[in-house]
């Protein structure tokens, strides 16, 4: 695996996801796995996360049912 390289199996670092919060209401992000979003319950959002880099504006949020 070269630098450039990201395995969608590993999973972001627990500190990274200790530190980031949704864009919106400044509330906890949590990680989806299967989907590689972080998910935002209260805000109903989904940030995708692409090549290991979490899209956090809010311009890339996907609205949740």
């Amino acid at each position: 695996m070269t630098k450039t390289d990201y395995d969608k199996d590993e999973r972001p670092s627990p500190i990274l996801l200790q530190l980031l919060v949704c864009p919106v209401t400044r509330g906890p992000l949590h990680y989806d796995k299967a989907k590689q979003q972080l998910i935002n319950v209260q805000a109903k959002r989904a940030y995708p996360i692409q090549s290991g880099v979490p899209l956090l504006c809010d311009t890339h949020a996907l609205p949740m049912e």
